[in-house]
């Protein structure tokens, strides 16, 4: 072999490791490690085969250039061969085979002539080649070991052609010194790639494991934080395909696409730090119980000592031979307040979208009235915090409750931003950190306006508000119909809440209808008019 030649097939093998080490995609990365193979060595055909669990060698990918043969990798064509056993049924080593032969021995195998070789079972081979009419005479079989020394693989190529007559030669002293070096860089490549995707499973699962910890700590929430990726990524494809507009620029490759899909299933993961007994307030009296039923037992004990004054009366009215009557018309009118008072609170405690002053200024009569306690002394009906409580005007939670839910969101950035995300996943914190921010700038926590805003934070900021208002298994209401969601939506655009440009694109693609009939009710879908949802007027800012 001429030393120009060798030196361009040195070059090659420089060429392929550069390759091998800058593929992630597993089929694609056997591929290179296999043609890349055959290029340095000039072989006619080759198979790489996986390790598996050291019980059996799989073939992953077939290769044979004459016969146009091409099986695995990228093909999409499965291999219908079964793993070979590293060892028989009764536990002998299966040294029969050249492959399994040469894991169990770690080394290269070498063989000129197939039909001359003694000690292996060519037999499949000599079937193949009847079959096809083809002669398998050269084999070169490589273990691929990784930096552990572990065999993760076999490089086995076949029949090395002569580069000037085309002729089948055996493989020479070169060829399987260049083979076994890329077989080295392969492996180490191909043990790079499977830890990255292990690591990023890993990533994945444990993403999803704070996700639905998040949930289950919460009965009320539960899914939340497992839907919200979805109707996120159904409205961020949907904005990659709008090609005019504001949004028109918008792409996202399959990284940005996976970055902002970690960071969907991250967005309250700051909720681990929310006592549960806000995360659940399902009524404006509940703290770890709902105090509702204080509040009926007074109403009790007010009507108890009603109907003793009542008596009492009765009874001084009968000694002095008056009439009784008077005395029971105000005790059934005062149990009919007290009776309409505990229904108005018991409604109130609920919580709900508005709250009227007329509701809340009742509230402060019904405080008003006093009763005596255990002790003797005089009580208010209500108390301070529970009027504080009982007034809230949408909801369930009272000022400092909802600085603390809302204190998640500060939770959640500073807890993504203390993480060493990849350079692919540098924007997460920023992307799961604004989904509370409105695009006047009223949001929180950092107050950001639109412009301010990337994309995503804005896509995320309306799937999260969809999602809650059709979840089911909210405390303090009932999933709403879609009909009743856009509307609310709409209202929001209008009120500088969410994104206009992408609010639009939710309701033409129709991307709430696709979430809908996977994951709402049947009685939550109903008919949506989108020409009659409110939309600000032509000109208008």
């Amino acid at each position: 072999m001429s030393s120009p030649h060798l030196l361009e097939r040195i070059e090659k093998l420089i060429e392929i490791g550069i390759a091998l080490s800058a593929e992630r995609n597993i089929d694609r990365l056997l591929e290179l490690i296999l043609v890349g193979a055959k290029t340095i060595t000039n072989a006619d055909g080759g198979t790489l085969y996986s390790v598996q669990e050291r019980a059996t060698v799989k073939m992953e990918i077939i290769r044979t250039d004459s016969l146009d043969f091409a099986m695995g990798g990228t093909t999409g064509k499965p291999i219908p061969f079964a793993p070979i056993p590293l060892y028989h049924a009764d536990g002998g080593p299966n040294h029969s085979n050249v492959a399994t032969y040469a894991v169990l021995n770690d080394c290269t195998i070498n063989i000129p002539d197939a039909y001359g070789a003694e000690g292996f079972d060519f037999s499949g081979t000599r079937e193949f080649d009847r079959n096809t009419g083809y002669r398998s005479i050269s084999f070169l079989t490589i273990p691929m070991k990784n930096h552990e020394g572990d065999i993760i693989g076999i490089l086995q190529l076949l029949n090395a052609r002569d580069p000037e007559s085309g002729a089948v030669i055996p493989f020479s002293r070169e060829s399987q010194r260049l083979a076994e070096a890329l077989a080295s860089q392969a492996a180490v490549a191909l043990t790079n790639s499977r830890l990255m995707d292990d690591l990023e499973h890993l990533f994945e699962s444990l993403i999803k494991l704070i996700a639905d910890a998040i949930d289950e700590k919460s009965p009320y929430t539960g899914g939340h934080c497992r839907r919200l990726p979805v109707v996120t990524m159904m409205l961020a494809d949907a904005a990659a395909r709008v090609s005019e507009g504001p949004l028109g620029p918008f792409r996202m490759s399959e990284e940005d696409r996976y970055e902002l899909e970690v960071a969907a299933w991250l967005h309250d993961c700051g909720k681990i730090t929310t006592p549960e007994h806000v995360v659940d307030k399902a009524t404006k009296l509940e703290t770890i119980y709902d105090r509702i039923h204080e509040v009926d037992a007074r109403f009790e004990i007010l009507r108890r000592d009603a109907e003793i004054a009542m008596l009492r009366r009765r009874l001084q009215a009968v000694g002095d031979g008056g009439d009784v009557s008077p005395s029971t018309d105000e005790y059934h009118k005062l149990v009919r307040q007290l009776q309409a008072d505990a229904d108005f609170i018991h409604r109130i405690n609920i919580g709900g979208e508005f709250m009227s002053d007329e509701d809340q200024a009742r509230v402060e009569a019904i405080a008003g009235r006093t009763w005596v306690d255990e002790h003797g002394r005089l009580q208010p009906l209500l108390n301070e915090n529970e009027v504080a409580n009982l007034r809230v005007a949408k909801g369930t939670l009272n000022e400092q409750e909802r600085h603390i839910i809302n204190n998640h969101i500060v939770a959640t950035i500073n807890m993504l931003e203390s993480l060493p995300f990849p350079k692919h996943l540098k924007r997460v914190p920023e992307f799961a950190g604004g989904h509370h921010e409105r695009m006047d700038g009223r949001g929180y926590p950092r107050g950001l306006t639109g412009p301010q805003m990337s994309v995503q934070a804005r896509i995320m900021a309306i799937a999260d508000v969809f999602e809650a208002l059709t979840a089911k298994d909210r405390p303090y209401k009932p999933g709403k119909t879609l009909s009743e969601t856009l509307h609310i939506m709409a209202h929001m655009v209008l009120d500088g809440h969410i994104d206009p440009a992408l609010f639009e694109v939710f309701l033409r693609e129709e991307v709430y209808r696709q979430y809908a009939d996977q994951y709402l009710s049947p009685e939550q879908i109903d008919e949506v008019d989108i020409a009659r949802l409110p939309r600000r007027e032509s000109g208008t800012p």
